[in-house]
């Protein structure tokens, strides 16, 4: 039995992993970590034939898609789902059952499970099944199960010619027991941030967080608010496992991905301390919050290999932290950065302009806060309120969403706001999220810093790629103003 698990084309560099779905000004691309763990554990199965298919990274588009199914014929292909593809997404599945009448179609990922039925009615058929949530046993439970579906929890299926919905799946608490992503499909070569030494690979220790921030998506539509975890050991295991895979990793760096690895900072410090404890010569980052500075966990990740910490400082204007439940404090970003620096650990600042309560002056203010931090590198984001999240339905309830119509929810591919207030156009938190990365970017001393602080040619290259993305996505601009 074949099962194609595919991350489906859009538009060129469009990353669907990442928590605003879209093309980034630094044009990131993540690999499909979710879909590489479903396919492991397909793998697992007696008799199955699994093969999973990154369409973006490899630059391949619909006609190759309908080429590949007319060919293979596979008995079921996974589609992943996000906002503000969907309908493309959608189209993709018409493909499929276009080309291979035999194929069922199984759609994953955060919107057909913040939307199960609308997202099952608007496909009109092309999707058989909608996996809700953490998928990687339901999409294994649907192949071994096909058709008979209604023990199956977490899935959305027709039932009676209505999109039906099963209880839902409880949260995978064994996380030791999955097996590693399936990163033998993909050329994980082709996967490039700007912030992270090239190649990077993603690296999921836990899942869920205790936080709710409102706009978080993750937490909210897929993984839960509460942070599970896998044991030191078995995530050490598979950090050997992706340098035996991909011995190129050692001049670049893992990125652990967890909604936030600080948070349990014991466990953080178990976890440097078994790559220690095996002599593992790496460069990690990851995820962080700046209520979770700690002298003494910052001392045990740099000595076990950590370069970077990125931190969701948000906005600097504390009622607008205080609107999005953020649960920190502006005073607590700085404290972090002085005490990360003190430990030698960059940081990459994370900051969203358009949440709950925001104007052109708070805008401005989260431009010249992100600027006072003394980050190594930043990133600005439009608001996006997608549904499943706390933000989405105060939007809708408030008037703040400017449409629905989820083709609009990107610009030419381009991440963007989506909403406005009273004090500030969707128009004007587009322009601040560029100028807040004009501003740091462009900055002389930013510049020089840039050139002369190279530490490896893996380091050179993200810098130089990274910057060549962002110039040309600026001379675009430009460019199609005068136009």
């Amino acid at each position: 039995m074949k099962v194609f698990l595919i991350n489906e084309p859009f538009v060129k560099n469009f990353c669907r992993t990442q928590r605003w779905a879209a093309r980034t000004r630094g044009r990131v691309l993540r690999a499909p970590d979710w879909l590489a763990y479903a396919a492991a554990v397909l793998e697992k199965e007696k008799d199955l034939d699994v093969r999973l298919f990154d369409f973006v990274a490899e630059e391949r588009d619909k006609d190759y898609l309908r080429e590949l199914i007319r060919k293979d014929k596979p008995d079921f292909v996974v589609l992943d789902s996000t906002t503000p593809s969907i309908y493309s997404d959608i189209e993709c599945a018409g493909i499929v059952k276009e080309v291979s009448h035999s194929s069922k179609v199984i759609m994953v990922g955060p919107h057909i499970s913040a939307l199960p039925k609308e997202t099952l009615a608007l496909a009109e058929g092309c999707v058989d099944v909608g996996c809700i949530g953490e998928y990687d046993y339901t999409v294994r439970d649907v192949v071994r199960n096909y058709p008979h579906l209604s023990d199956i929890k977490g899935i959305v299926f027709f039932k009676d010619n209505e999109p039906f919905v099963n209880p839902l799946r409880p949260l995978i608490e064994d996380l030791d027991a999955l097996p590693f992503p399936a990163w033998k499909h993909l050329n994980l070569l082709k996967y490039f941030d700007g912030g992270k030494l090239h190649p990077y690979i993603d690296v999921i220790s836990g899942r869920g967080c205790p936080n709710r921030c409102i706009f978080c998506l993750w937490p909210q539509v897929m993984h839960g608010l509460r942070y599970r975890f896998r044991s030191p050991e078995n995530v050490v295991d598979e950090l050997e496992y992706d340098i035996k895979l991909c011995p190129q990793v050692l001049k670049g760096e893992f990125f652990f991905e967890d909604d936030t690895f600080t948070v349990n900072k014991e466990r953080a410090v178990l976890i440097c301390e078994e790559i220690l404890k095996r002599g593992l010569k790496i460069n990690f980052s990851v995820n962080a919050r700046a209520d979770s500075a700690d002298k003494g966990m910052f001392k045990v990740m740099k000595k076990a290999g950590c370069r970077e910490l990125l931190v969701g400082f948000e906005s600097g204007v504390q009622q607008i932290l205080d609107n999005a439940h953020k649960n920190i404090t502006v005073e607590q970003s700085y404290k972090f950065m002085e005490l990360a620096k003190k430990e030698g650990l960059q940081v990459h600042g994370c900051f969203v302009i358009g949440l709950p309560g925001e104007t052109e002056e708070t805008a401005q203010k989260t431009v010249d806060f992100a600027l006072s931090l003394g980050c190594d590198t930043v990133q600005f984001s439009g608001a996006v309120p997608f549904p499943g999240t706390v933000f989405f339905d105060m939007a809708k309830n408030n008037g703040w969403l400017k449409t629905e119509d989820w083709s609009m929810w990107l610009g030419e591919g381009e991440q963007k706001g989506v909403v406005e207030y009273p004090g500030i156009s969707e128009e004007k938190i587009n322009y601040y999220v560029d100028l807040g990365l004009r501003k740091f970017y462009f900055r002389p001393g930013y510049i020089m810093r840039f050139l002369f602080n190279t530490r490896s040619f893996s380091d050179l290259y993200r810098k130089f790629r990274g910057a060549y993305n962002f110039i040309r996505y600026n001379m675009e601009r430009i460019f199609k103003r005068y136009l």
